[in-house]
């Protein structure tokens, strides 16, 4: 019986017998791909630097199973994020694009990325949950305190969370959902119907006795209001986990029952395969040696589409029953469609060709313990990167890294609209070309706090960050922010009164790529 009982988002740390404190020049929050980017550049440059990881689980998305990398433009990559895919080439052998690598096992990224910390001295702390800020009368953080007591003492922090948690106990101002297009003149914002992506290619009844209301919505259904086309809402698009697969005989396990399984669950993909469609697991992308990275695909997929929407606000208590529901729902998809009779053979003989690879994630029964949050809370600040960024119709005049992947949310909700099954949110729209982040999108408002840099959740729009919410542009405004902050230590300065000139130049000569002709 393969067993998950590590495979858990939270476990309260006890209280230390007695108060301990690290003590740094950079205190990182967060070992995700540009927590390890930042500290790497940090120690490049001369600074004492320490990651406090919430979990166990370091390089985030990039050792998470998100194998096949979302790009948008190769050679928009540059600095620290283009040297992990050259090194990705060198374990492989790779001798075309330059010797990169863009597809990889995640135990492999997990190797490059220990080499890293070992290589750089960089000391990491797992299993350490922010509990409180503490803040002094300049606007400055002086110590992470953790659950377990803890003390965390920087002149510099970085936020590299995928949540923003600790920007939000800094008291940096953020938000969560769909801003209005009317917000910050955009078009593709807020509530979107009639996207042709991932939508029911059939009229789905959406009720557990077909043609029946007072029956009951199937599960995986919400009888939300409808809301109009472009207006805000507290919905987040849907998360999933980008799951590591393997076609490969002699490393193949097969999918085990989860726990908690209920085929009742699944009653919604059941009917839409019986109508006709078949999509559900036809997003693998291949990896090296017969592994693949499955994300979602159509209208019932890996997504579990309104399962996430108070996961950026959540306790960590709250935030493992949402995490465990998601694991639940996601195996129990793939375990439903390789067993359950409701499926045609075929389809049961196609899914169970697949399996969960037993060389990768042995400590959490071969499944990957990193959730994909594709999106949280979101920094407001000076500069709010959106829609007209993206498009470039405005171009900023302080880049710190180019994004170039298309503008791309996943579905928010699932309604019934006229007695059928409608799924909401999606946009996939191409961009014209790589458009540059701006270093205020990073750094918060003035006055809000004086010693932080958040390249993760940063100061973007819904619709914005589905373009930037990549793992080469994480690195790449990881690299940034510690490049930043390196420098407001060496002129005893807040972020904000960071010179551009002398940044920009320092981020050039480390390979970033800052402009697009």
């Amino acid at each position: 019986m393969t067993d998950f009982r590590n495979l858990k988002y939270y476990v309260e740390t006890p209280p230390l017998d007695a108060p301990v404190s690290v003590e740094a020049d950079l205190c990182i929050y967060g070992g995700s791909s540009a927590g390890i980017a930042a500290a790497v550049q940090a120690r490049r440059m001369g600074l004492r630097v320490v990651i406090a990881e919430f979990g166990n689980h370091l390089g985030g998305l990039t050792t998470g199973g998100l194998g096949a990398t979302d790009i948008g433009n190769k050679a928009a990559i540059g600095g620290i994020s283009r040297e992990f895919y050259r090194a990705l080439g060198t374990h492989y052998g790779t001798e075309t694009d330059g010797g990169t690598q863009w597809t990889f096992e995640p135990s492999v990224a997990g190797q490059v990325y220990q080499r890293w910390l070992e290589e750089n001295e960089i000391e990491v702390y797992c299993q350490r949950r922010l509990k409180q800020v503490g803040k002094g009368s300049d606007g400055r953080i002086k110590e992470l305190i953790m659950e377990n007591g803890e003390m965390f003492r920087a002149a510099m922090f970085i936020d590299a969370t995928y949540e923003g948690d600790l920007m939000a106990m800094a008291g940096v101002s953020y938000h969560v959902g769909r801003e209005a297009n009317s917000v910050y003149q955009e078009t593709l914002n807020g509530v979107h119907y009639g996207h042709p992506h991932h939508r029911f290619e059939t009229w789905i009844d959406p009720y557990r006795i077909p043609g029946k209301p007072d029956s009951g919505l199937l599960q995986g259904v919400t009888d939300a209001p409808l809301l109009k086309q472009g207006e805000g809402d507290a919905s987040v698009q849907a998360y999933n986990f980008r799951i590591c697969l393997t076609n490969m005989p002699d490393n193949c396990l097969p999918f085990p029952q989860p726990p908690g399984y209920d085929p009742d669950e699944f009653q919604l993909l059941a009917r839409y395969i019986q109508s006709g469609i078949w999509d559900a697991m036809q997003l693998h992308k291949m990896m090296p040696r017969g592994k693949s990275d499955l994300n979602n695909r159509g209208a019932v997929s890996t997504d579990y589409i309104g399962g996430n929407h108070k996961w950026p606000e959540a306790s960590y208590k709250e935030r493992e029953g949402i995490f465990q529901e998601h694991f639940r729902y996601n195996l129990g998809m793939l375990y439903f469609l390789a067993n359950d009779e409701s499926i045609p053979k075929a389809i049961r003989d196609e899914a169970s060709k697949w399996g969960l690879p037993a060389d990768e994630y042995p400590a959490t029964g071969h499944w990957t313990p990193q959730l994909y949050i594709r999106e949280a809370r979101r920094m407001i600040s000076d500069v709010v990167m959106t829609e007209r960024h993206c498009r470039r119709h405005i171009v900023v005049e302080d880049p710190i890294g180019l994004a170039a992947y298309g503008i791309d949310s996943h579905h928010c909700r699932r309604v019934v609209i006229d007695g059928r099954c409608v799924n909401e949110g999606n946009v996939e729209i191409h961009t014209p070309a790589p458009f540059p982040v701006s270093y205020r999108s990073i750094v918060p408002r003035r006055g809000e706090c004086a010693n932080l840099l958040v390249p993760v959740c940063l100061s973007s729009s819904h619709i914005a960050f589905g373009s930037i919410r990549m793992e080469p542009v994480f690195m790449i405004l990881g690299q940034s922010a510690a490049t930043a902050a390196a420098l407001a230590l060496e002129a005893d300065i807040t972020v904000q009164d960071v010179d551009y000139k002398p940044l920009r130049e320092r981020l050039l000569a480390d390979g970033q790529i800052l402009d697009w002709a």
